[in-house]
């Protein structure tokens, strides 16, 4: 039995589509981001909160678990920045609940969801897992504090673990039966394909004055398959014990601007958009792109979509949620 927490969220869910096609699995989650509908009918569900550490070790008591991966976390960073406690005490505090747990029952393999938000802003053009990670918002501070704990879990307890950074998600299922939903909405493709549906009256861009060649930010968007791909890679690793432990950057290691990312929304649909300017946002780096050779060399790993089929893919979702 593999259990996911957080697997009712976006990635979490489009994670559990595939990973009950070889393996038993358990998803808990809280609901308070995710959705019921989102998780497959072939997976247990359980509503409940990563932070309720008898609910967590009644999970361990009914089902033998053989690994964990953790999606349930808070990841909007100006939420953060306005609310840094709700932050650290749901994407630390009760991350250390679950790893004191794993190491009491004992599960030794773990899977954590991390982000290129804990490198701030680098001063490389393509980021590799060597860059130095410095946070300048509350969510990246506390992944990188989760990211620190897991090290620490192995050196002295024998955890085994693959912490894998995101870089931007974006795209959804192939059959477009799930997709991307937050409330509210805060990510790129999604806000502009929702406008180009009618659903606002305009898309903001946030700064046209960063360095880079057309004044706004630059980022590498990665299609939520091939994270599904990584983490199945990962499992599958752990599981057969080819790996002990490992960070790897995912990302497709090429970087598309604002500007650009809306230009290719309004190509693949057809539409026009209604742009408004706006100034910069707080935390917000220029550029984040991924060096992702690690874990091709390691993993085999390689991201298979650009950026057209990640909107194409959204964009079909999107249509079907009207």
């Amino acid at each position: 039995m593999i259990l996911v927490v957080g697997g009712a969220g976006y990635i979490g869910s489009h994670f559990v589509k595939e990973l009950v096609k070889t393996h038993e699995v358990v998803v808990l989650d809280n609901l308070s981001t995710g959705h019921r509908w989102a998780v497959d009918q072939k997976a247990i569900f359980i509503e409940g909160d990563l932070g309720d550490v008898d609910t967590v070790q009644r999970l361990f008591d009914t089902y033998e678990i053989k690994a964990v991966l953790h999606f349930a976390a808070f990841s909007l960073v100006g939420e953060s920045v306005v609310d840094p406690m709700k932050y650290y005490e749901n994407n630390v505090v009760a991350t250390f609940n679950l790893l004191k747990l794993m190491k009491a029952n004992p599960v030794d393999k773990f899977i954590f969801s991390s982000t290129a938000a804990t490198y701030g802003v680098p001063d490389v053009e393509l980021i590799d897992e060597h860059t130095v990670t410095a946070p300048i918002n509350p969510y990246g501070h506390s992944k990188l504090m989760v990211e620190q704990m897991i090290k620490d879990f192995a050196h002295s307890y024998g955890l085994k673990y693959v912490i894998l950074r995101y870089f931007n998600a974006a795209g959804a299922y192939e059959t477009a039966e799930i997709g991307e939903s937050h409330s509210p909405e805060t990510h790129l493709i999604p806000l502009v394909l929702q406008h180009l549906l009618g659903q606002q009256d305009a898309i903001s861009v946030y700064g046209t004055d960063y360095p880079t060649p057309d004044g706004t930010c630059i980022r590498d968007y990665i299609h939520v398959t091939d994270l599904v791909k990584a983490h199945l890679l990962s499992l599958e690793s752990l599981l057969n014990d080819r790996l002990t432990s490992a960070i790897y950057n995912l990302g497709n290691s090429r970087g598309y601007s604002v500007k650009e990312v809306i230009a290719m929304c309004e190509q693949v649909t057809g539409k026009q958009a209604n742009i408004q300017y706006v100034d910069r946002r707080e935390g917000d780096p220029a550029i984040l792109v991924a060096n992702a050779e690690k874990v091709y060399r390691e993993l085999g790993w390689k991201a298979r979509f650009d950026l057209q089929a990640i909107i194409e893919s959204a964009w079909s979702w999107h249509q079907q949620q009207i």
